[in-house]
């Protein structure tokens, strides 16, 4: 791991014994995190004036400033106003402008919370919140709420509570935890809560997102992949936004989790004046996919408190796209989703493919703006399926039996073995008049 000349610049601010050793510690590194505005002059040497001084005191006050020293010294102080790691890291008095429409909990998380920390929006998996603090504030975070205004972690009673509920929703298959950031218990908490969730006979796997390995790198430690290891299968998900924020140690941290066996996955934020660029997208997405990083999500950014300076139109994310689909490895493209607000879940958003399509052809184009024909069967009729899954003993038969057979929403109106033939929203005028003439 290098131990640059401006790292070796804030540690000596921050202690003149400080070490190589000091630096890579990362109890250390939380210990002397900057949470102040002062402290953040003193280690940069970055200096506001009084009127910026006060507005940023009342932002901060509001949304609490922490930075880890090592993210901090990512920053290219010549040019700290445009750099990608400040912005996301110090915070504007722009996020105490807040819109109509931003919310505190965009997406209805707390409302989708059968019990204390559990967050339940998809049939087969749960979100477990295991812990409100981060190493760093992420000033685009979505839950504002929770993380930054108040660090609690979970007591062990409390996180039974998330544990009973899983074990009690037997359709559950897919736990992932998540904060606040995980990883900020300590390694014997995060042995326990794995043990106890992997005891559980219909849990298949646990994701872990985290954003460690971007803003603290030194937290990915021998100690915790041996216990992770324990435990697979585990996946992990991080958060890097920009490519200057892909460095040695980011790198070194990496490595560890993909030799210890973990599949690792990326989710991104689109965010304006940060990574708002094909090219800076598309150098991420190949720096990650070099270090055994498969992006997984670019986010649209939520409609929380005080984002709307990072929030871009949603065509921005789509010629985002439009530089990636056929310009790059399918596995280095994310899907890029809207997280519905109200809680509808994540949903793909992408340029248009189809151009038409008749009873027998699909009229397409290509990324090159190539038109071209795809030929539909003449006739088509399953021979193997008699749409009775229920009781389904073809040759198309799975060993496990589907516990959820009942679909939803378009699914419904898709399913061979449904007769639904439309969905009324609730409170239809039309619908309501037919019951009342019955």
């Amino acid at each position: 791991m290098i131990y640059n000349s401006a790292q070796k610049e804030i540690a000596n601010k921050i202690a003149t014994s400080s070490k190589l050793s000091n630096w890579k510690d990362w109890r250390w590194q939380l210990k002397h995190s900057i949470r102040s505005l002062e402290k953040f002059e003193f280690l940069t040497g970055i200096k506001f004036d009084d009127t910026e001084r006060k507005e940023l005191e009342k932002t901060f006050e509001k949304f609490p400033l922490s930075i880890t020293p090592y993210y901090l010294s990512l920053i290219d102080k010549s040019n700290f106003r445009h750099d990608p790691v400040f912005k996301q890291s110090f915070g504007s008095v722009d996020e105490l402008t807040t819109l109509q429409s931003e919310l505190e909990d965009p997406l209805s998380e707390d409302k989708d919370s059968p019990v204390r920390g559990i967050t339940h929006r998809y049939p087969d998996r749960v979100l477990f919140h295991v812990s409100n603090v981060c190493s760093m504030y992420c000033r685009h975070c979505t839950r504002k709420r929770k993380v930054g205004d108040v660090d609690f972690v979970p007591s062990y009673d409390e996180l039974k509570e998330g544990i009973e509920y899983i074990k009690r929703t037997p359709q559950v298959r897919d736990v992932l935890l998540s904060g606040g950031d995980p990883f900020m218990l300590p390694d014997d908490k995060i042995d326990w809560l794995l043990s106890e969730i992997t005891k559980i006979p219909h849990v298949e796997l646990v994701r872990i997102g985290t954003r460690m390995p971007v803003v603290l790198p030194y937290r990915i430690t021998d100690e915790l992949i041996s216990i992770l290891k324990k435990y697979q299968p585990v996946w992990i998900n991080t958060h890097f936004n920009h490519p200057n924020e892909i460095t040695a140690s980011a790198k070194e941290a990496i490595r560890k989790l993909a030799d210890g066996g973990f599949p690792l996955g990326n989710q991104s934020v689109l965010l304006a004046d940060v990574n708002d660029c094909p090219r800076i997208m598309k150098t991420l997405l190949h720096k990650l996919v070099k270090n055994r990083v498969r992006p997984y999500y670019l986010y649209q950014c939520d409609l929380s408190e005080g984002l709307s300076h990072f929030r871009t139109p949603i065509g921005k994310g789509i010629e985002i796209m439009e530089s990636l689909v056929g310009h790059t490895s399918g596995f280095a493209r994310p899907t890029y989703v809207i997280d519905a607000p109200g809680g509808g879940g994540k949903i793909p958003v992408m340029p248009n493919y189809i151009i038409s399509w008749s009873t027998n052809k699909v009229v397409l184009r290509n990324y090159e703006g190539v038109i071209t024909t795809y030929k539909e069967p003449d006739s088509y009729e399953p021979k193997m399926c008699d749409r009775n899954c229920e009781e389904c003993d073809l040759e198309l038969k799975i060993s496990e039996k589907d516990e959820e057979l009942e679909a939803v929403g378009i699914e419904k109106l898709l399913a061979d073995n449904d007769d639904t033939i439309s969905l009324v929203p609730e409170n239809n005028e039309r619908f309501q008049r037919r019951d009342d003439n019955e």
